[in-house]
């Protein structure tokens, strides 16, 4: 039994020196924005975007004029989209109730689902302006309830970009702003004198906005940390060469650090698949940053048996997880370190991008040994509380809280339980001890 590498991608060293430059950048800027507010955020937008407007802040009539730029059919798609998003948003929404019981008689324990009061949704333009952001952060807060949604993405070309906008406004943000990278998750996690400060920051981006929210989390809330998109596609004989290659490349496309992984029992499909990929990357338009990813980041590994692939999918803890085998109900009863799981051939990564309804924002960088991805669960806060409502049962509860308080050496913290003792119970209590 082996498992064997046919491809590795950088090594491990190389891409943690990448990461200590990007943090240091990262580092100094959030600085800056935290010492000069606004003049900061202008600088960064002039220097990376070339966008100086008035104010940063879009008006209802700026909303409406880059709407009204979208062209009827890709309205109408954005509104099948955030349709489909919505749909499974509010099922989830619905699985998460309040509680309350009555552990014992006169005790009630509970627990409120109660929605971040605002939250800054980050949306990436640059060379691909992921418009379907827009639905996964924006729409997902607006259905949790969320009550101040203040949603920002780069300019394109100069100017807000119609599509994303349109996306934003009918996902439900109260503020949209035309502010990219670092000094747009900055200002709206640190506050500027004209963008007041969010509780939380959502929303994926490239590796400086990643390492800003790193940075900025525990300041502010965070989804997830987020690094380059990721895929993996677990395959075996059941299905061929071209599959693999359009899935693995299909996601490579995302940026030249976007790691791209086969799973395989099958050599033959290994290396047909290798094969294959040269061949797409010949006539693929974007075969320029596919290209760089899948040879700086790209993985080929053959293993003997399908555990060996399940061990390694689960190690790895990809993203993206293609399934497509003759058992893909066992991969999803079995895997238990991902991003999202798209089981058998005719589902695939990129419907899960834009459209099919579940989120896109998703763990990386192995995060999905511990958490999951955006979801509605992501805006709501789970409080508990306690009350009790009949002299017994302060008396009862308090009895055994002072004697555990003074367990612990706590005489101030048992007082409070004798105190209820003493006023609602009819049994005297020595004090840090309850009678018997």
């Amino acid at each position: 039994m082996a498992v064997t590498y046919l491809k590795t991608g950088k090594p491990a060293a190389d891409v943690a020196a990448q990461d200590a430059q990007v943090r240091k950048i990262v580092e100094d800027t959030l600085a800056d924005i935290e010492t000069r507010g606004d003049a900061a955020i202008r600088e960064l937008s002039a220097k990376f975007d070339k966008y100086e407007p008035e104010s940063f802040l879009l008006t209802a009539s700026e909303i409406e004029a880059a709407m009204q730029k979208v062209s009827t059919r890709d309205m109408e798609d954005i509104k099948f989209a955030q349709t489909q998003i919505r749909r499974f948003a509010e099922a989830q929404r619905a699985s998460m109730t309040d509680v309350e019981i009555e552990t014992l008689p006169g005790v009630f324990l509970g627990h409120k689902n109660i929605p971040v009061q605002s939250v800054g949704c980050y949306v990436p333009g640059g060379k691909f302006p992921m418009v379907a952001s827009a639905h996964m952060s924006v729409l997902t807060a607006s259905v949790a309830g969320v009550p101040r949604i203040v949603a920002s993405a780069p300019p394109v070309n100069g100017e807000p970009h119609p599509a994303i906008v349109a996306a934003m406004h009918m996902g439900g943000a109260h503020e949209i702003y035309v502010l990219g990278g670092m000094q747009a998750v900055g200002a709206m996690a640190i506050g500027t004198e004209s963008v007041k400060p969010v509780d939380m920051l959502v929303g994926p981006g490239n590796a400086f906005v990643a390492e800003a929210k790193r940075q900025l989390f525990g300041r502010v809330g965070i989804d997830l940390f987020a690094g380059p998109t990721e895929t993996m596609v677990i395959a075996d004989e059941t299905v061929d060469a071209e599959l693999c290659a359009t899935d693995l490349l299909g996601q490579a496309e995302h940026g030249y650090n976007s790691p791209a992984v086969l799973l395989t029992n099958s050599r033959k499909l290994a290396e047909a698949t290798l094969v294959e990929i040269e061949r797409i990357l010949e006539i693929l338009p974007t075969a320029e940053t596919a290209r760089t990813s899948w040879q700086d980041y790209g993985e080929v590994i053959v293993c003997d048996t399908y555990e060996e692939m399940l061990d390694t999918a689960n190690e790895i803890a990809s993203e993206h997880v293609q399934v497509m085998t003759d058992r893909d109900d066992w991969f999803l009863e079995n895997m238990h370190s991902y991003g999202a799981l798209f089981l058998g051939p005719r589902t695939n990564v990129a419907n899960g991008d834009k459209v099919i309804g579940t989120n896109h924002t998703l763990p990386t960088k192995k995060a999905g040994r511990y958490t999951g991805g955006l979801w509605v669960g992501k805006f709501l806060k789970t409080h508990s509380y306690q009350r009790v409502v009949t002299d017994e049962a302060a008396a009862l509860v308090g009895e055994y809280g002072s004697r555990l308080c003074m367990l612990e050496g706590f005489v101030g913290h048992a007082e409070q339980c004798n105190i209820r003792v003493r006023r609602y119970g009819h049994r005297n209590v020595a004090y840090g001890t309850a009678a018997e």
